[in-house]
């Protein structure tokens, strides 16, 4: 791949840039630590469904109303807890080494750390990308799914 020089090496980063990117990795920082401990929170969760679950069930019978959750549905919510959690986790992660990478780049005037920084916000935006592909390539796979189950009938 050739590398072309559409800036003429005319970038910088201005002290105002400077002052933006600043507070950017400020705020990325807070973000992702409140990440992960959603991340954390689903993780619990992800064990306590099965619990809440089957106690449910069980207050449900004698209350007269009938909620039934087979051991199959709570070992599927359990699994999908934990993968939501993981899921969410490395996005979470890049997000937080951009953060890092940024402060320690703006603080130090470090041009590795800065340029390590803008790799990991590359890195989330490119796993965002990818997850909404495979969100709208499901999306569509089902409603062309259900054209054709309606079409049948």
């Amino acid at each position: 791949m050739e590398n072309f020089d559409l800036l003429n090496n005319d970038l910088q980063v201005t002290p105002q840039g400077q002052s933006y990117l600043t507070e950017s990795a400020k705020w990325g920082k807070f973000l992702a630590i409140i990440g992960f401990v959603f991340c954390g929170f689903m993780v619990v969760l992800a064990f306590l469904i099965p619990a809440l679950m089957s106690q449910l069930t069980q207050n449900s019978s004698s209350a007269g109303v009938t909620f039934s959750f087979t051991p199959v549905i709570r070992t599927a919510m359990t699994v999908l807890y934990l993968m939501l959690a993981f899921l969410f986790f490395f996005p979470c992660f890049y997000l937080y080494k951009f953060s890092a990478k940024m402060q320690l780049a703006t603080k130090n005037i470090s041009q590795d750390n800065f340029d390590e920084s803008l790799m990991n916000l590359k890195s989330m935006f490119k796993f965002f990308g990818i997850f909404t592909i495979i969100i709208l390539s499901i999306y569509a796979l089902t409603i062309v799914i259900g054209i054709i189950g309606a079409a049948t009938h």
